[in-house]
């Protein structure tokens, strides 16, 4: 089978909640790094096959195919098309996962996978809201089959973050000790330079402004629980912000063809999925499948990713595989970084990657829990 390569990847930085970049048109903002992207890698954007592009609540100003829309906002060439992606949190985790079928296939060469939210213009589950007006208020109200398999039990993400840390017996105390970890590392990070080399600086901001570098643990205590009675803050859990970012995937003809030079191939993709209203346990099994079908352990891979969507969820994963926190989110999480749904699987991997390179490691997994219980998982190896 021919082999997929990751020729480059760049993103935004990361605009926090009522931030630098609250105002920019959600096809702007996707736009930024399609720009970078090609710049960097010195492509034809005409030679490019496809734009598969990750988003979420495509309504307003990011619905009408925000890949398409972004794409040619860019001023790349209106021949080559784009198409969007929603696996909800996973959405351009999937845009990779297409482009590298696509090109696995043997029947596109070039292919810029993406992905970008703007949560500021369109908040978390509006597209869910926007149905109140007809009388769907749940995308699950009124369903007989999912009545009939799941009954009326709460599909709710923050019920699910509290289900998690009990099951797995992880303490109010220990979470608030990971998310100091996630700002820390993720400070530590930008004052070592190892984001600078990801990030195109977009409306004058050039770092990720969603860290709170002056997070403590008695700050985190006094947070209230967001359900009465129960250990989930908004200290333990990913932030609402804007971003984008964007990769370009090759196959072997192209990088033959057009000289360039991959900086990792892609191993192994998969997905996986499990209880929905569990919803956020998915990537427990999905690992577990990904590292069964590519004949590896947990010791075979150097760094990981898992997405901070709440600390429960990396800490139970990490329970449950007996993988070390030390290489885990080695440069912060999403409680630290954000969580910009439709561009965090792209986000997470041009991360993982720019990490790989520093570190010398080989092998990088990534996965992330997503709405219905679903979770890619994706193995990189640095060339």
């Amino acid at each position: 089978m021919p082999e997929a390569y990751i020729i480059d990847a760049v993103r935004t930085p990361v605009g926090r909640k009522k931030g630098t970049l609250a105002q920019v048109h959600p096809a702007d903002l996707g736009a930024h790094p399609i720009k970078a992207l090609v710049a960097r890698t010195g492509i034809d954007p005409a030679r490019v096959d496809d734009v598969v592009w990750g988003c979420c609540d495509t309504i307003g100003p990011q619905a009408g195919d925000i890949g398409r829309t972004a794409w040619l906002a860019a001023g790349m060439p209106e021949e080559v098309p784009g198409v969007t992606i929603d696996r909800q949190c996973g959405s351009s985790q999937q845009a990779v996962h297409f482009a590298a079928q696509g090109v696995m296939s043997g029947t596109q060469d070039l292919v810029v996978a993406g992905g970008s939210q703007a949560m500021n213009a369109i908040p978390i589950s509006a597209a869910m809201f926007a149905g109140e007006p007809y009388g769907f208020t749940s995308p699950f109200l009124g369903s007989r089959g999912w009545d009939a398999r799941y009954g009326d039990e709460e599909v709710n993400q923050i019920r699910s973050a509290e289900m998690i840390a009990a099951k797995w017996g992880i303490s109010r105390e220990a979470m608030e000790a990971f998310a100091l970890a996630s700002h820390q590392r993720a400070q530590a990070a930008w004052d070592a330079g190892w984001f600078a080399d990801e990030v195109a600086p977009l409306e004058g901001l050039d770092h990720d402004e969603t860290i709170r570098s002056g997070t403590t643990l008695e700050g985190l205590a006094a947070l209230k629980p967001v359900r009465e009675g129960g250990v989930i803050t908004a200290g333990v859990a990913s932030q609402n912000c804007d971003a984008a970012a964007a990769m370009l995937i090759a196959g072997e003809r192209a990088v033959r063809e057009l000289g360039l030079k991959p900086r990792a191939r892609i191993h192994h993709i998969s997905v996986r999925a499990a209880n929905p209203v569990w919803m956020l346990t998915g990537p427990i099994p999905a690992t577990q499948y990904a590292l069964h079908k590519a004949g590896m352990s947990v010791a075979d891979i150097d760094l990981f990713e898992c997405n901070e969507a709440f600390a429960s969820v990396p800490m139970a994963w990490m329970q449950e595989l007996g993988i070390p926190h030390e290489k885990v989110n080695v440069q912060g999480g999403a409680i630290a970084l954000g969580h910009p749904i439709g561009a965090t699987g792209v986000r997470l991997m041009t991360t993982l990657l720019g990490a790989l390179e520093r570190t010398g490691g080989r092998y990088g997994l990534q996965t992330m829990c997503e709405g219905g219980g679903q979770a890619n998982v994706t193995i990189i190896e640095r060339l």
